[in-house]
């Protein structure tokens, strides 16, 4: 946890009742050891959503859909073009799509996202990078190829619950390459003459980057 827990819990209670399917997708997440957006991050996208109002969404990261349905919870008129390579969750998220009359506006594309974003022609006024994280960087040149000047790009769990600060030689052997990468990628999007980032602490920690 990058804030005090104390005070993540006291934001956190602050919120705003979200919609039942949201709070039983979170459920499901949370007893079958999903990964999903943590509360204050899921708050910090409902605010995107509302204060932009994007049309075209792209996510790199489906999982069961929990992101891709909070964003078209609040962004009500867009569209959401989603990337998942994990076959297991790939019929999960398809199916709340469905159930929760979703699959109309959120396009689910199978594939590795390094195969999927090459071939991706449309730009997106939004785009929630949340896939595996040792791969921002090498999926950034064609993210930057699909965001259009004004674009806005967020980049979740880039603080790695404050690890990132520590020395490689410090986190976990298996985590060293993720560590390293996730620092080069935060490197590019603040110093590139194309993008202005702010990392905040929101969640895992994520960056906001808007494309000049």
């Amino acid at each position: 946890m990058i804030l005090d827990e104390r005070l993540t819990t006291f934001i956190n209670s602050l919120e705003s009742d979200r919609p039942d399917y949201l709070n039983e997708l979170e459920q499901y997440a949370l007893s079958t050891d999903v990964p999903i957006i943590r509360k204050d991050m899921q708050s910090f996208m409902r605010y995107m959503m509302v204060a932009h109002n994007p049309t075209n969404i792209l996510e790199v990261g489906t999982a069961i859909g929990f992101s891709a349905l909070l964003m078209s919870e609040y962004a009500p008129d867009a569209h959401i073009t989603t990337i998942e390579n994990y076959d297991k969750r790939i019929p999960v998220a398809r199916d709340n799509f469905l159930r929760f009359g979703k699959s109309d506006r959120i396009q689910l594309i199978e594939g590795d996202a390094a195969e999927v974003l090459p071939k991706l022609t449309d730009t997106f006024d939004f785009i929630f990078m949340d896939a595996a994280k040792g791969q921002y960087i090498n999926y950034l040149p064609d993210i930057l190829r699909l965001l259009p000047a004004g674009g806005i790009l967020v980049s979740d769990n880039v603080l790695q619950d404050g690890d990132i600060i520590e020395s490689k030689y410090a986190v976990c052997r298996r985590d060293r390459t993720i560590h390293t990468r996730m620092r080069d990628y935060l490197f590019e999007i603040k110093h590139m003459d194309e993008l202005t980032t702010v990392v905040l602490p929101v969640g895992d920690g994520c960056a906001v980057s808007v494309r000049r």
